[in-house]
């Protein structure tokens, strides 16, 4: 499945054509970041990674080939993952082989959505509490920083993350309820 049927309108701007790139790319580019997961915080380097790539598409150039806002997006993650290494005073032998390991783990490889899978996640997030379930609905659909959700949503931030992080986790324990293997997430 090539990813880059959002690219025109991502270039226009249109933040749910990226959301609906970003939910296809996701999978790819967490793949591609398991090697540095001992050493980065690569959740941080996701996040900055796909906000750059939104920040450059308008001046992305694509070389034909398809999926190639995704590796780009792979190379941006794969950079920041290795500048936080850097940061932690790696050894240059440890930086290549971690980079020799994320190039092996990166194929470019979208699966198609899974409709099963969606609606499992859409009756567990019905079942969420409220406020977890109002932080974490902002955050998806937000596109703001946490700060401004939570001020939309009257708390304090350190209580927004709060209801996110339990929303995750009552989220995540729904799915297994469900049957949904939360290995490779």
């Amino acid at each position: 499945m090539d990813l880059d049927v959002h690219l025109h309108a991502i270039v226009a701007g249109d933040a749910e054509a990226f959301g609906f790139w970003l939910a296809g790319a996701e999978p790819s580019l967490r793949r591609g970041l398991r090697s540095f997961a001992h050493v980065v915080d690569t959740e941080a380097v996701l996040q900055e990674a796909a906000l750059r790539v939104w920040q450059t598409a308008p001046n992305f150039t694509p070389d034909g080939r398809p999926n190639a806002l995704l590796r780009f997006g792979q190379r941006v993650a794969r950079n920041l993952a290795l500048d936080q290494a850097r940061r932690r005073r790696l050894s240059p032998a440890d930086l290549d082989a971690l980079d020799r390991a994320a190039h092996r783990e990166d194929p470019v490889e979208v699966a198609p959505p899974d409709p099963l899978l969606r609606e499992h996640i859409r009756r567990c997030l019905e079942r969420l509490p409220p406020k977890p379930g109002e932080a974490l609905r902002q955050r998806l659909l937000g596109g703001a920083h946490d700060r401004s959700l939570a001020d939309e949503l009257g708390m304090q931030i350190n209580t927004f993350l709060k209801n996110i992080g339990r929303a995750k986790q009552l989220l995540a324990a729904c799915l297994r309820k469900a049957g949904v293997s939360m290995e490779g997430l």
